[in-house]
């Protein structure tokens, strides 16, 4: 139990936004194409921490919040990114998957599927407020893994929105009405045509 509260509050501790406005501000942001990408940091699968910082300005980074692991529309979103990983990467860019999952969650979900890609657990909507990306509660979900059932669960619950950021730190790309299954090709896209300019 006690690793249980120290791991929760490291994680609430990793996903600090540096942003300069106050926190207040920080709920009603919105974030779109031609803005400056806002950094900051979380916990991944591993409970390792994840930084921003440390990928743009070297790789175009898409990140995309999903709502639940290993949920029917997110899994096929996940798989569709997976598979698509060579493409992304011959393009220079690289995934990252935000979600209110908690992190035993996140790791069940990447090693049930195979996933290329690290996943963030926001399960106090911080990175989801950064970026304006509204959230709901959370909730349990039960299914089975490697032949044992398994109960995933989520403190919160954020909308399916993707956003591409450049090299220079420019969101380039938003995406509000996301299609699970043609996400990862509708980014490829955008990035193609980013890439032509």
């Amino acid at each position: 139990m006690r690793a249980h509260r120290t791991l929760t509050r490291l994680a609430l501790g990793c996903c600090t936004i540096l942003l300069s406005a106050a926190s207040a501000a920080a709920q009603t942001v919105v974030l779109n194409a031609g803005d400056r990408f806002l950094t900051f940091q979380g916990l991944t699968e591993k409970a390792s921490v994840w930084r921003s910082a440390d990928h743009v300005g070297k790789q175009i980074l898409v990140v995309y919040f999903y709502p639940a692991a290993m949920s029917a529309g997110c899994t096929k979103q996940a798989c569709m990114f997976r598979d698509d990983h060579s493409r992304l990467n011959s393009l220079g860019a690289e995934v990252v998957g935000v979600s209110g999952d908690r992190i035993a969650s996140l790791r069940a979900f990447k090693g049930a599927h195979k996933l290329n890609f690290p996943l963030l657990s926001d399960t106090a909507g911080v990175i989801a407020r950064a970026f304006g990306v509204p959230t709901r509660q959370g909730g349990t979900l039960k299914t089975t893994v490697d032949g044992k059932e398994v109960e995933l669960t989520r403190d919160l619950t954020a909308a399916r929105w993707t956003f591409v950021i450049d090299r220079t730190g420019k969101i380039v790309f938003k995406e509000t009405e996301v299609n699970p299954e043609g996400d990862s090709k509708a980014v490829i896209a955008a990035i193609e045509k980013m890439t032509m300019r």
